[in-house]
């Protein structure tokens, strides 16, 4: 019995060689880069990039929340987030007496039940005269009303919010402060996005696993006529999904914008590329995936920019390029569960 030998052909050895010298090439330059940078430095961009996780994973969660009842890719939820940071600011400059805006516990949370009751009402009227006429139509209709919506709410905060053709700065309303970690320096307004996301995370968890509704919404995501039968309103059940993924939004939205000092139209585009990016990694329909995915995410950002070739242009590449890798060999995501198709 004669065995064949798979032959190589030289264009596959030259071009397999030439990845291996730029891998090796890449290594070397990011081993020299930590050396220089210190591992100070490292720790300090880890921490960044959990800051920057615990924003996209407050977005995240809305986009996997939309996606998991009634299977849309919300493409205009960025926006939500968005529209909940000028509504923030707008209670801070036209609502907030001058005399409290400089007492954090008065308004910060004022500027968040703003920014919170604002992205809720985008997002119901959303829900109610863009998606729901085309909840039966094909997948292609809702998604391309989604991109619509997107640039509509970009463009009435542009026009409609004076000023809003630039950057608008935005008040530092938590306690103006540093917190020190041994090496690791944060501000008090980064160590609250990223408690308030972990504890904000935790508390849908539970409320999707032990409430009555959120029975009601894992049963609606199987099948709504069946979750229809057993007494179950899949209307009501939406809506509520939008109001609860809204309100992390403009959570998001108020704590970006007092962590970064600036917010603009654009805001929304940005962060809502990287929720979205954040929940397909994780898993889709997966809470738990969201978030985690989120900041991965964020981790990829912040380091890519700093070891990875190419740096901070080149970061969004290394985000694209994990997401690529990860779906290859997990199309579901990391914790997303395959779908099963029925007879």
């Amino acid at each position: 019995m004669t065995t064949s030998r798979l032959e190589v052909p030289g264009s596959v050895r030259i071009v397999a060689g030439v990845a291996v010298v730029g891998v090796f090439l890449w290594l070397t330059d990011a081993l020299r880069k930590l050396v220089d940078g210190g591992f100070t430095l490292l720790l300090q961009q880890t921490a960044n990039g959990i800051v920057l996780g615990a924003t996209i994973g407050l977005i995240a969660l809305g986009y996997t929340m939309v996606y998991g009842i009634i299977q849309l890719i919300n493409f205009a939820h960025g926006e939500v987030f968005m529209v909940g940071a000028f509504g923030g600011l707008a209670v801070y400059r036209w609502v907030l007496p001058e005399s409290v805006r400089g007492d954090w516990y008065i308004s910060l949370p004022a500027m968040l039940l703003g920014g919170v009751i604002v992205a809720v009402v985008i997002a119901v009227l959303m829900e109610r005269f863009a998606y729901r006429p085309l909840r039966n139509a094909p997948r292609l209709a809702p998604l391309i009303t989604a991109l619509g919506v997107s640039v509509a709410l970009q463009e009435a905060i542009r026009l409609w919010f004076p000023d809003a053709a630039s950057a608008q700065p935005f008040p530092r309303v938590f306690i103006d402060a540093q917190v020190d970690l041994g090496p690791i320096e944060l501000s008090a307004s980064q160590v609250l996005l990223i408690v308030v996301s972990v504890v904000l995370a935790v508390l849908l968890q539970t409320y999707i696993s032990r409430s009555r509704m959120g029975r009601a919404m894992r049963a609606t995501s199987q099948d709504h006529d069946t979750a229809r039968l057993m007494g179950i309103n899949p209307d009501r059940v939406i809506v509520l999904t939008f109001v609860m993924g809204a309100a992390l939004a403009g959570v998001a939205g108020v704590l970006y914008g007092s962590n970064i000092n600036s917010v603009g139209n654009d805001i929304g585009f940005q962060n809502g590329i990287f929720a979205f990016t954040a929940a397909v990694l994780g898993g889709i329909g997966s809470l738990r995936g969201a978030v985690i995915g989120a900041f991965i995410i964020g981790l990829i950002k912040t380091l890519g920019g700093q070891y990875l070739p190419g740096g901070t242009q080149y970061d969004y590449i290394w985000i694209f390029v994990v997401l690529i890798l990860v779906l290859v060999f997990r199309p579901q995501g990391l914790f997303g569960e395959a779908e099963r198709v029925r007879a």
